[in-house]
C-alpha cells in the first residue's frame, strides 16, 4: 500500500547537480516518496511552486552558534532561524566558541541536548582537536561528532589552543584510526605573528594593515603542512574557508596524489573583495581575510571547475561592541552570513550566462552530505531522502536589510546589497519551518546527525 501523502509540491523547477527539471514532489512521513513530471494523488497539503526553484536544503557545515556559554554572541535558536530564512535545513556547529569548548564527550552531549531543544533545523556537531584533548578523540567519536576541528593559528579563544605540526600529526594519526575527518583552519601561526609584528612596528592599525598581516603566503604554508600530514597519516582532511585560488590549486595537486582532502570556501570570498572590506568595516573582518578582486573572480572559476567541493558560511557573529575599535588588530573578527550569503550566491548564479545553480546544488548540499557521510538521508532531491528543500524566487529585485536578520545582532557585511533571489519557504523533513518572512509551523526539534560508520 502506498503511504499516505502528506504534501505535494507541484510545478516547481527542481535543481539537482545534474541539471534543472520541472517536476512535482510527493512527501510522506518526512521523506520524498515520489518525484515525477506530475503527481496526482490525494494529499493533506498542496503547495504551488510554479515559477519558483525547488532547491535542496542547504547543509551549512561551518557555523559558530556559540552555545552554551556565549549566547549573547549568537545562540542555537537565533542562528538556526537565520539559517532557515536563508534556505538552510542543517548545520554543523563548530566547537570553539562554546564556553567551555566541545573538547570532550560531556561537552558535546550538552551541546546536543541544547540543540535538540532549540534548533528548528537538523544539526551535527564538531568536536575539537587541540594539544590538551588528544586522549578525548575516541570519546568524541563515540558521542557522535561529525569530525574534529583544529586551528593552525591562534583561534582567539584561549581555551581552544592552536596545534603545531607535531600535535596535528598525532591528532590526525588517531583520527584516521577512528575514521574521523579533520577540518583545519589553515594559517601559519608563526608567519601571521611575524607579519602582524611588522605592521604594528610601522604604526599601521587600519583595515589594510590587517589584510597585509595575513597574506596568502600564510594560508598556503599551513595548507602545505596539513596536506603533508594527511598524506603521511591517511587521515581524511577538510580545509575550511579557503580564501585563495592558490590554496585550491595545492589541494587539487594533493588529490591527484591520492590524498583524501576536500576544500571548502565561503560566500564572502566569492562575493566581496579587499576594497569592500575597507569600505564596509569590521563587519567584513575575518580570517583568512577576504582577498583582492582578481582572486575573487578566480575562486568562481575554481568553483565552476569542480575544484571547490563545499561552501559553508563560517557564520561567526559577535556583539556589535566588539567591533567598534578603530584598531583592526583589536576588533573581533567573524562574518555573520548564514542568512543572506547563500541567497546572494543564488542571485549571482541566476545572473550568470550559464546557470551555476546545479553547481551550487552540489557544493551546498550533495557534496556536503557525501563528504560527512550523511548522504543516506540528506543532500539531494531524490526519492527516499529527507524532504529538505527551499523554494526560491528568482528575478525579483530586492535589497538586504538589517531588520530582516534573524540573528541575535543585526550586523551583516551584506547590508544594502542588491539581490535577485529570495527564499520564500524552507522545509525540513516535509515540515514548513519558514514562510513569507517568518517562522511557521515549527516541526519537532531538530534531529542530531552523526556520520555513518
Amino acid at each position: 500500500m502506498n503511504p499516505e501523502i502528506d504534501l505535494i509540491v507541484c510545478g516547481g523547477r527542481i535543481v539537482r547537480p545534474d541539471g534543472i527539471t520541472r517536476a512535482d514532489i510527493a512527501v510522506a512521513a518526512g521523506r520524498m516518496v515520489k518525484i515525477a513530471p506530475e503527481v496526482s494523488a490525494p494529499a493533506a497539503s498542496v503547495v504551488d511552486a510554479t515559477d519558483r526553484l525547488v532547491f535542496p536544503g542547504i547543509i551549512d557545515a561551518h557555523v559558530h552558534f556559540n552555545e552554551p556559554g556565549r549566547t549573547e554572541w549568537e545562540g542555537i535558536a537565533t542562528g538556526s532561524a537565520a539559517l532557515a530564512a536563508g534556505g538552510g535545513t542543517c548545520f554543523f556547529d563548530m566547537p570553539l566558541n562554546s564556553d567551555p569548548p566541545a573538547l570532550d564527550a560531556a561537552r558535546l552531549r550538552e551541546k546536543k541536548r541544547l540543540a535538540q531543544e532549540k534548533s528548528c533545523v537538523d544539526f551535527a556537531l564538531w568536536g575539537g582537536l587541540t594539544p590538551s584533548n588528544l586522549d578525548q578523540l575516541a570519546a568524541l567519536r563515540d558521542a557522535g561528532a561529525i569530525g574534529l576541528k583544529a586551528f593552525m593559528a591562534n583561534s582567539g579563544i584561549p581555551e581552544f589552543a592552536a596545534v603545531d605540526a607535531r600535535v596535528l600529526r598525532e591528532g590526525m594519526k588517531r583520527a584516521a584510526k577512528l575514521g574521523l575527518i579533520v577540518a583545519v583552519h589553515a594559517e601559519d601561526d608563526a608567519l601571521v605573528a611575524r607579519f602582524t609584528a611588522e605592521q604594528k612596528a610601522l604604526g599601521r592599525t587600519d583595515a589594510w594593515a590587517w589584510l597585509d598581516s595575513r597574506p596568502v603566503e600564510a594560508e598556503l604554508a599551513a595548507i602545505r603542512t596539513a596536506l603533508e600530514i594527511a598524506g603521511e597519516t591517511g587521515c581524511a582532511l577538510h580545509v575550511v574557508h579557503v580564501s585563495s585560488p592558490e590554496g585550491i590549486a595545492l589541494i587539487e595537486q594533493a588529490r591527484d596524489q591520492r590524498v583524501d582532502v576536500t576544500a571548502e570556501t565561503c560566500p564572502h570570498y566569492l562575493l566581496l573583495n579587499d576594497k569592500d572590506v575597507a569600505r564596509i568595516g569590521a563587519a567584513a573582518k575575518c580570517a583568512p581575510p577576504i582577498r583582492d578582486e582578481k582572486r575573487r573572480k578566480a575562486l568562481w572559476a575554481e568553483l565552476r571547475s569542480g575544484r571547490i567541493h563545499t561552501i559553508g558560511s563560517d557564520h561567526s557573529p559577535s556583539p556589535p561592541e566588539l567591533k567598534t575599535s578603530k584598531n583592526w588588530f583589536e576588533t573581533w573578527g567573524g562574518i555573520a552570513g548564514c542568512q543572506h550569503g547563500f541567497q546572494l550566491l543564488l542571485s549571482a548564479a541566476a545572473d550568470s550566462p550559464v546557470s551555476d545553480l546545479p553547481i551550487l546544488a552540489a557544493v551546498l548540499a550533495r557534496n556536503v552530505a557525501r563528504r560527512f557521510r550523511i548522504d543516506e538521508r540528506k543532500g539531494l532531491l531524490a526519492e527516499g531522502r529527507d524532504a529538505d528543500f527551499c523554494l526560491v524566487e528568482l528575478g525579483v529585485a530586492g535589497t538586504v536589510e538589517p531588520d530582516e536578520l534573524w540573528t541575535r545582532h543585526r550586523l551583516t557585511p551584506y547590508a544594502g546589497r542588491r539581490t535577485r533571489a529570495r527564499v520564500t519557504d524552507t522545509y525540513v523533513r516535509g515540515c514548513a519551518i519558514y514562510s513569507s518572512g517568518r517562522l511557521t509551523n515549527l516541526p519537532p526539534p531538530g534531529q542530531f546527525l552523526s556520520p555513518a560508520r
